[in-house]
């Protein structure tokens, strides 16, 4: 089990990132405009760089929704491959079986 601070400020990020991204996406537009004029480039790169890091949606890490593990992270069930085995072995998983040759 991932510790309870690290998993609490992941989920803090995944709110942070939800409440930023229209303000974020406003400013990343005019910052990669090439017909804006230089100085309101300059000046939504300068807005963007004020902004909260953990507001970015590349900080948010994937997590295992059952332990919390940031590692061995499947996308298509968000689950850890050691929760992934553990439950699939026992038939929690719809559609997964387990494989014999």
């Amino acid at each position: 089990m991932a510790k309870k601070s690290a998993i609490a400020k992941n989920e803090k990020r995944r709110r942070l990132v939800v409440k930023q991204a229209e303000k974020r996406a406003v400013l990343k537009a005019i910052a990669t405009d090439r017909s804006a004029s230089p100085e309101e480039i300059f000046h939504a790169s300068l807005k963007l760089a004020q902004l909260p890091r953990d507001g970015a949606k590349i900080r948010v890490r994937n997590r295992c929704g059952v332990s919390g593990r940031p590692r061995g992270f499947y996308r298509k069930f968000k689950l850890s491959r050691i929760a992934l085995r553990d439950l699939a072995s026992v038939g929690q998983v719809p559609g997964v079986v387990k494989s014999s040759w």
